[in-house]
Order: structure tokens, then sequence, then C-alpha cells
């Protein structure tokens, strides 16, 4: 390599002089005078080294030049003028060659005297560029040309196209020897990374730098495709929504205006043009006109809600953070929606302590009324006839409601008149201040975050915890509309959330919105429409729940929402009974004020530790006579206005109601009574209607057949249970003649079907019958006494055998006029149901049977 000195000049980070290539560079004003003094000496043009640094500025550092760096020539030099002498030096270069600084090997950092001025330093000129193979050179020529392509392509100047052109059209006819040339003209051309360039310059062997700049070519067209693509996209949809808005605003002026046109007292707007109309122009028009307005008012109204939120709350928070993103997101995209839904359903839910809006009616509270329970009583007789068991412990459960209440009212104010007396004694006027001896137990205490002076802080209602009721018993006894009974005693809102068949866990809990079309679960939606946070909660079908499978449990979730210990949380200066969160809505909403009932059908398929938070409350059947009363009370009335008929256009007589509660239905509950005596008043609606419209006479009134389906169920354990002590008892009965003769292959083989009609009573085995359920003889208690003894008396039997210990049983539960009609018999043992079956007497019994009973 040729060596010589030059004048270093150290180019500011990230500047890069490549060969070729020219820029203008200010320097300070020593070496801008140190230039100037090199133009005077010089005949020529001078020629210094442009060194890039490769560190950017920094306190502490100091500069490291490159190894390589650019011989330049100095084209131009501008001092500052006399109005501007702070204006820094420009200095005009053009590149030549590359150069190497041999002192650059030895020490990396700036010599100081570079810093300050030019200096001379020694240089090496690279040997002579070889000619590089003609296979690079093809592959130099092809990435060159492609980015070129994509550049005249993108740039929206025609000057700049036509530049591209025709570099395009010189590297098409450009000679492998000026292939290496055209490389830096390129790179120093194109707006590329400093390393790109960096490495351009350090790379003096002309094969290797034509493999970098082609690497590099294919780089920079690979981000300019995918830049422009973004750009592309982002342009497309911004243009979308500017011309969406535009064609909206378009079409409301034109409803405006056709609006105007088509009052019946406006007048034509082509004398005003385009008018702009008012919420006072709409009236007598559609509710649909005039979005602008409404979607104001709606922006509104969801701001008031926001800010009648407690502040400082959690809802609040989310509120007013949601509020704000929705305001910086552009009204047409789909992230405005999502957040604006949120919203909604956010301000929707009735919150503990919020300022109540002017439109929230605040309805009055008749729990407080002294006149409550006999209301509650009159209001159940109204609803509904008989159930003085369930009426008399709903009576129970009012009153420990309304004593809950008011204990925790009485306490509020109580903690109210405190605090307020805290207050009156620590606000002294200046005339009232003395010197008093300091006593440590007068001393006030700090006040509590978030409570003070003029600040009533979050004493929030408790919430009454209560038992929560379940109803169980068949379809049509009444269960659902107990619960609306107690919600009209109390003077609530009633919701009725129907369980059956929910299989999710998020119907209960909600989705979170990460998911498409989410929303909040059942719990939540039903406290939107019930409007405040102490609603009557009536969870339907609670027995039809799914169970546990890859959605989640819904059960288990039902824990949460049913018991007011289970979660509880402290959340700032606010304690919540059973703070529930809501997926969807993702803040604690306090369910504590909620009066929950359920109903079931059957207590088999409901989960112990839900069945364990619940109070269970037996809904048997109606008797005859109550199903007459109910029928005539409630049902006939309700199936006369539902049919447009009126107490005048159909008798029915008792002997009639009788007759269709006993020969067409065949239930517990009432409701295939009420479609029975639907089918006739709707029979009879027919008749009147021909009757108006021709003058016919009217018939009779028709019946409709019935039908029951009888099925067999066997139960096996019981039955052998039974047969068992046929066998151990077949000698004392005269059955067999010896005790180890088998009755059923002694004289001959026998084979015995047992068969059980299944009804609409479901059966298990303590409830099967007196002789399925003994094993040494003693008749032992069973369940569904009430249903067996109405289920009798529906078949016309008059006399019925029971066990000894059920006699409570027919006494609470068996109506006075069933008990008159039918003849019980109590027996302990199976040889007295034997004997009041078959008359005393009738089987001869070989020897008194001797009952033995273990005491373990």
């Amino acid at each position: 390599m040729a060596s010589s000195k030059l004048p270093v000049l150290a180019l500011p980070h990230p500047l890069i002089l490549l060969p070729t290539s020219r820029f203008t560079v200010p320097v300070s004003q020593s070496i801008g005078e140190a230039i100037l003094a090199l133009i005077d000496e010089s005949d020529a043009l001078p020629v210094l080294a442009a060194v890039p640094t490769v560190n950017p500025p920094s306190e502490g550092t100091s500069p490291v030049l490159s190894e390589w760096g650019t011989a330049a020539r100095v084209l131009r030099m501008v001092r500052p003028t006399l109005r501007n002498p702070r204006q820094p030096y420009l200095v005009s270069l053009h590149g030549l060659t590359r150069i190497r600084l041999i002192a650059a090997s030895d020490a990396n950092s700036l010599p100081p005297e570079l810093a300050a001025d030019l200096s001379l330093q020694d240089i090496e000129y690279p040997p002579t560029e070889r000619i590089p193979s003609r296979e690079t050179v093809d592959k130099f020529r092809h990435s060159a040309l492609r980015l070129l392509d994509r550049l005249a392509r993108d740039s929206t100047q025609h000057a700049r196209k036509e530049n591209y052109h025709k570099i395009a059209n010189m590297l098409e006819d450009i000679t492998s020897s000026r292939a290496p040339w055209m490389a830096d003209v390129l790179v120093g051309s194109i707006d590329g990374e400093y390393a790109d360039k960096l490495a351009i310059l350090s790379t003096p062997d002309t094969e290797a730098r034509l493999k970098l700049a082609t690497d590099i070519f294919l780089k920079q067209t690979s981000i300019s495709e995918v830049s422009k693509k973004i750009a592309t996209a982002v342009d497309e949809s911004l243009s979308k929504q500017q011309k969406e808005f535009f064609l909206r605003q378009q079409l409301a002026a034109i409803t405006r205006e056709l609006h105007a046109l088509t009052r019946p007292n406006g007048t034509s707007s082509s004398s005003s043009g385009l008018s702009s109309t008012t919420p006072a122009d709409n009236v007598g028009g559609s509710e649909l006109d005039d979005d602008e307005q409404h979607e104001a008012d709606d922006m509104a109204d969801l701001k008031r809600r926001i800010e009648a939120m407690e502040p400082g709350s959690e809802e609040r928070k989310m509120g007013v953070r949601e509020w704000r993103r929705l305001k910086r997101i552009p009204q047409g995209s789909v992230e405005n929606g999502v957040i604006r839904s949120y919203l909604e359903w956010l301000g929707s839910i009735p919150w503990p302590n919020s300022t109540p809006l002017p439109s929230d009616s605040q309805a009055p509270q008749p729990i407080k009324d002294k006149t409550f329970l006999t209301a509650a009583r009159t209001q159940l007789d109204a609803d509904h006839f008989g159930l003085e068991k369930i009426k008399k412990r709903l009576i129970e459960y009012l009153a420990v409601v309304r004593l809950k209440e008011l204990n925790a009212e009485r306490d509020a104010l109580a903690e109210e008149d405190r605090r307020h007396t805290k207050d009156a004694q620590g606000h002294l006027t200046s005339s009232d201040k003395a010197l008093v001896p300091y006593d440590k137990s007068q001393q006030r205490p700090a006040p509590s975050p978030g409570v003070g002076p003029g600040k009533p802080g979050r004493l929030g209602k408790k919430g009454v915890k209560g038992p929560i009721l379940l109803f169980v018993g068949p379809p049509g006894t009444g269960k659902t509309s107990l619960g609306q009974s107690v919600a009209k005693a109390l003077g609530r809102p009633f919701q009725r959330i129907s369980l059956g068949g929910v299989r999710d866990e998020a119907e209960i809990r909600g989705h979170r919105r990460t998911y498409v079309a989410s929303g909040p679960g059942l719990i939540v939606q039903a406290l939107r429409k019930a409007g405040r946070v102490d609603a009557v909660m009536l969870l339907d079908e609670i027995d039809k729940i799914g169970q546990s499978n890859f959605h989640g449990d819904p059960g288990a979730a039902l824990l949460e929402v049913l018991d007011p210990e289970q979660n509880h949380t402290f959340n700032k200066v606010k304690l919540m009974l059973a703070p529930s969160k809501d997926h969807y809505i993702n803040v604690p909403i306090d369910l504590s004020q909620i009066l929950f009932i359920c109903t079931a059908n059957s207590l088999e398929t409901i989960s112990a530790p839900l069945l364990d938070r619940c109070e269970i409350i037996q809904l048997s059947g109606y008797t005859y006579d109550e199903k007459m009363h109910i029928a005539r009370r409630f049902l006939l009335p309700k199936q006369l206005q539902a049919n447009g008929l009126n107490d005048s256009h159909i008798t029915l007589t008792e002997p009639a109601l009788l007759h269709i509660a006993t020969r067409y239905t065949r239930e517990a509950g009432v409701r295939s009574l009420e479609r029975a005596i639907g089918g006739i008043v709707r029979y009879k609606a027919v008749e009147w209607a021909e009757f108006m419209d021709e003058g016919g006479e009217a018939r009779d009134v028709g019946q409709n057949d019935g039908a029951v389906v009888v099925a067999e169920k066997v139960i096996k354990e019981s039955a052998e249970l039974a047969l068992s002590w046929v066998k151990t008892h077949s000698y004392d009965l005269c059955i067999t003649n010896t005790r180890a003769q088998d009755p059923l292959k002694v004289p001959d083989l026998i084979d015995i079907h047992l068969h059980l009609p299944s009804g609409a009573q479901k059966k298990d085995g303590p409830s099967a019958g007196v002789a399925m359920i003994t094993l040494r003889g003693r008749v032992t208690p069973v369940g569904g006494i009430k249903e067996k003894v109405l289920g009798a008396h529906r078949a016309q039997v008059t006399k019925v055998i029971l066990p000894w210990a059920n006699r409570k049983d027919v006494e609470h539960d068996v109506a006075l006029e069933i008990r008159n009609e039918m003849e019980f018999v109590f027996v302990r043992t199976v040889r007295e149901a034997l004997e009041a079956a078959f008359g005393k007497n009738t089987l001869g019994w070989r020897r008194e049977a001797l009952l033995m009973e273990s005491r373990l």
C-alpha cells in the first residue's frame, strides 16, 4: 500500500462520506479556520481525510475514529455572516478514494489535537482494485435493478423517478471494472443504515464489497416493500373511514331536509338553503331522526352515569379510564364500539352509594312500615291458596329481613351521628381556643383515609345476610309465584334467572372482553334489568344446571354468588360482604343486598356444597279441594282474560270442575288443570265468536280425552329384602312344611314379577312401600306420605296402611277433609300390616313371631 500524510477531519456520528459521494457538513470555528488556511496555502483545492466517528456522542466518553475513511476534496467553504456570527462554518466535500489510518490500529480514541484542529496523520491507500467475477457482478446488478425499480415506484417526485431510471439504464450497460464504483454510488445515494455504509467503507476488496452491496440492496428492497404494503393498508383504512364519515354527514343533511319538507307545517328549504334542525324541530317526527343529536345525548347520559359513581371507587376508576380511551379512538373503529358497549353495561349497573340520577325513580320501602307483616300475609293469601306451612316459613323469613334492615339502618345513623360529633368537636373557632392541660386520653384519633370533614365516606348499607330459600317440589306447585309474592311484599324488583341447561361457567360469571361478542353473565344482566342493588332474584331450575365439563363448572360458580362468606375482601374503606367479579365487567360487584331464592324439582342432582348453603322448603302436591279453589280463584279468571271472555260468557259448575280435576289431570301441581280449563274456554270462545258473527246458537261445552302413561320400574334391592323376609317366615305362614324348604322351589318352581307404575312421583328404595323396606319385620318410616295419600284418594282407596312413625306426617301434611274421608292404619311390624290388609286371624301363624332388634 502507498502511504502518505493528510489532515484528518473527524466526521460527527452518524455521518459517513463514501467515494464518489458529496455532502456539506458543519464544522467548528477552529477547524473552519484551519481548512481556510489549507485553501490559502495550496494552489489547487486541498485534499483531507474524512474519517467517521463510530460511537455516538455521550458524556464521559471520547469519540472513537474508524480505521477506514475517505480522501475528500474540499469543494467549497462558507463562513458565518456578520448578521449571524453564531452560524457554523459549512464545508462541502467530494469523496475520492478510500484511505486507512495507520494510527487507528494503535489507538481507538480520537487524539486531542484532532478534536480541536486539523493535524497531519499517516494514512495508507488501498492497492489497485482487481476486477470482480462475472457471477458476482450479475447478482449485484440484479439486486440493484430490483431496488431501483422499487424506489422509482414508491417515489412521488417525477424528477427523482427519472434519476432512478437513468441510473438503472447505466447499470444495465456497466462493465465489470466499473461495478465497484457503482456500488459506492448506490450505497451512498440510498437512505441506508449507518452500519451498512460503514461496512462498505471498510471493505477495500472489490469482490467482497459487491457481495456486501448485494445483501444490502436485497434487505433494503424487502424493507421498502413491507413499508409500502403497511402504508397502503393504513391509507386505505383511513380513506375508508373518511369516506364513510363524509357520506354519513351527507346522509344526515339529506335526511334533515327531507324531514323538513314532509312536516305538515313545514316550508320548502329551497329558498333558505340547508337548514340545521334542532331537537325541537323533531316534534311529531320519528325518534330515529336526527342521529347526531341522539348520539350526543347518549354520550352525555353515559358521562353522567360515570360521574354519578362514588369517587374513588373501583367502578369509577374503571369507567374514567375506559372513557378516556373511548375519546382517543376514532368513532368508526371496532374498538370504539367494544369500549362503548362496556361503558354502557358499567353505567347501567346499580352501584352502592352512587349518586341517584334524576331519571332513577326512588320507590317507597314498605319494609319500614309497621303494617309490613300484615300486608305480607295478605299478599301471600291473595296469590296462593293453601300452603300454610310454606306461608308461615316465609313470614318468618320476611320478619327476619325486616329486623335486620331496621338494625342496619339504626347502626348507620348512629355511626353518622358519631362522625358528625367528632367533626364538630374538631372544628373549634379562634374565640373558643384556650390553654388546657394536655390529656392523652382525649387525643383525637387520626381520620381514616377517604373520610374527613365534608366527606361522609363510604358508609354503605350493610347486607342482610339470611338463609337462601330453596323451594323443592313437583312442577306447577307455585314455586316461582312464591318468589314473586316475596318481592311484592318487600316492594323490590323481581328478576327470574332460568338455570335449566346452563352448562358454561361463563354464562354465570360472564365472558372475558378478549372474546368476540362477549358480555356479562346472567347475574349482572338481571341486576341491570332490576335497576336496584336490593332486588329479589329467583334462580329457577337450579337442579337442572349442567355438570362440570371442559367449559367449567357452573354449579361451582354459583357458590360465589350464594355464599356471602366465601370470598370477602376489603376494598379501601369499604367492606364488601359478597363481592363477585364478573369476567366481563372486571370490577367487584356487591351482591350482599340481593335476596336469592332458588327452585328445584329434585335434590338428587344438586351438589352437596351448593345444597348446604340453602334452606330447603318442600312443596308437595295440592289436594282436590285445593285444586278446586285454585281453579275457581286463579286459573279460570286468568284463562277468561287471556281468551277475551268474561264471567258471563261461560258457567263452569263445581261437578264439571271436579270431573276435570279427577279425570283429566293426574299431577301434583295445577298446570295440566290450567291447560284443560284453557281448552274449555277456547272452545267456548269459538262458539261465542261464531254466535256474534253469524247469529248462530252456542253449543254445549265439550270435553277432551286424556291418557295416562304407565311405566314399569323394578326396585331390585327393596324387592330382594321383601323376598328374603317371605322366605324366612314361610314356615310360620304355613307356606312350607319345613323350615328347610324354599317356597320358590317347593312344590313347584315359581317366578316372581314385581310391577310398579311409576306415575308422576319418582320412587326410590325408602319410599317404595311397607313390605319392601323391612328385614327383621319392623316397619320403618318412609317419605312422600302426602303424595301417597293423595294418590290413594285419587284412586278412591279408602283404607291406607302406613308405618307407625309417619303419624305426624299425616297430621301435619294431609288436609283434614282428606283424613275424614279415609281410614289410616299405622303398623309397627309386617305382621300387623298383613293383619290390617287381610283381616285379623285370616293368616294362620304356626307360632307367635318374636321380634328381635339389634341395639348396637
